[in-house]
């Protein structure tokens, strides 16, 4: 029997396995007979410092606060590098790897596996979740600034250390060509589909109405950039100026600018018709997606969202609900047709698109499956995934055994 081939695998932004599409990479590995383990920080629901589950081995390290100015976001890398390698340095003494599997933010891992191919002649690998330069301006602007220069020092470096690039969509890997001049044989497009076998549509909760005829559900993060100051004034439209009282709206999710978000509304004097909820459980999600009669994506354009695919896109696609949308480069290839579309950052027009879907039910109903149907056909992880084996196939072969070193 041969080696089996070892991945390690190491993410800033979220604990595993909350990180869905860390966790579905560390699974999907896993079952094809990679030995995986994960590095990532502690959160609620995971405050254990180690633990094995579903045979994956998953260090863990306190996590940073909130990033709520430029200072605390600078802190934040040099802290998640310390406690990475520390841990990176403990896994390896329980049984090594070969392979770095480094998701960002931020572009520093590339000086842990640099030290590796080093000393270790392991594999770098980056699998890059966002554009940091570009989440930088769209969070604090300035492209002359010092810290953007930085982050751009950074992604160049991280690129030029790896030995493969994984992009969750064509637009990252023209990035990875371009900007990082990375060898487009050597770029794998892994889109973060969910496992449409997980998530189906259970039977709708008409109490998660509130007593209205209508609800309309946003999931997601709730950071700057992701313009759920947006939608709360384009909710003020729907309710205040065109005199809609008969939708409710549920907000799903939590982040660095929950409080704001949440007071927002309260300025706006939302709070009799829009919930938020925080973070909530699967089956709560699936419950208010099968209620919801649509569902919006708020993203306002900006230098990063543009170009990424937004998790809540495809997730609504999963249950079948139609939706409102900015119109995005990325959101418009993920939904297509199965979707409204504002002009960008324009409230009033997102607004209008909200009234404008709530009112045909038949264009509703027909969106609706058209997403279900483009999930299950081409974007659940089911699908993408294959992509993800077959970079690990170029990179470090097939594993052909279960023997330790």
């Amino acid at each position: 029997m041969g080696k089996t081939n070892r991945i390690l695998i190491i993410v800033e932004n979220l604990p595993v396995p909350f990180d869905r599409r860390v966790w579905m990479e560390a699974t999907t590995l896993k079952e094809a007979g990679y030995e995986v383990s994960v590095i990532c920080p502690q959160g609620k629901q995971y405050a254990e410092s180690y633990e094995e589950l579903d045979g994956i081995r998953i260090y863990r390290y306190p996590s940073p606060p909130p990033t709520t100015s430029k200072l605390s976001y600078a802190w934040e890398f040099p802290y998640c590098w310390f406690q990475s390698l520390k841990l990176a340095i403990r896994a390896w003494r329980q049984g090594g790897f070969d392979a770095i599997h480094a998701c960002n933010p931020p572009d520093t891992f590339f000086l842990i596996g640099s030290l590796f191919k080093l000393f270790h002649r392991t594999k770098f690998v980056y699998d890059q979740h966002d554009l940091c330069p570009e989440l930088y301006l769209s969070r604090f602007g300035g492209s002359r600034s010092v810290y953007f220069r930085l982050l751009r020092m950074l992604e160049r470096a991280t690129y030029r250390a790896a030995d493969m690039v994984i992009s969750t969509n064509v637009s990252y890997k023209e990035h990875a060509s371009t900007v990082g001049r990375f060898p487009k044989d050597d770029i794998f497009v892994v889109r973060s589909g969910p496992k449409a076998s997980l998530m189906t549509p259970v039977e709708p909760q008409p109490a998660l109405r509130k007593g209205k005829k209508f609800l309309v559900c946003y999931l997601g993060v709730m950071a700057p950039q992701d313009g759920v100051d947006y939608l709360l004034r384009a909710i003020r439209h729907v309710v205040d100026v065109v005199k809609r009282k008969d939708i409710f709206f549920t907000l799903i999710g939590s982040g660095d600018s929950f409080g704001a978000v949440k007071r927002l509304r309260d300025d706006l004097g939302l709070s009799d018709c829009v919930e938020m909820t925080g973070r909530i459980s699967d089956a709560d999600v699936a419950s208010y997606l099968s209620t919801a009669d649509l569902c919006v994506c708020p993203d306002p354009l900006n230098p990063l969202n543009d170009v990424s695919t937004m998790n809540k896109v495809l997730e609504y696609m999963v249950f079948g609900r139609a939706m409102v949308s900015f119109n995005l480069k990325e959101s418009r290839f993920s939904a297509q047709d199965g979707a409204l579309y504002a002009a960008p950052n324009d409230e009033i027009e997102f607004g209008e698109r909200i009234i404008q879907l709530l009112d045909d039910e038949e264009l509703r109903e027909n969106m609706g499956r058209r997403n279900r149907e483009r999930i299950k056909k081409e974007l659940s992880w089911e699908h993408t995934s294959k992509e993800l084996l077959k970079a690990y196939g170029s990179l470090l072969g097939e594993p052909t055994g279960t023997e330790g070193r």
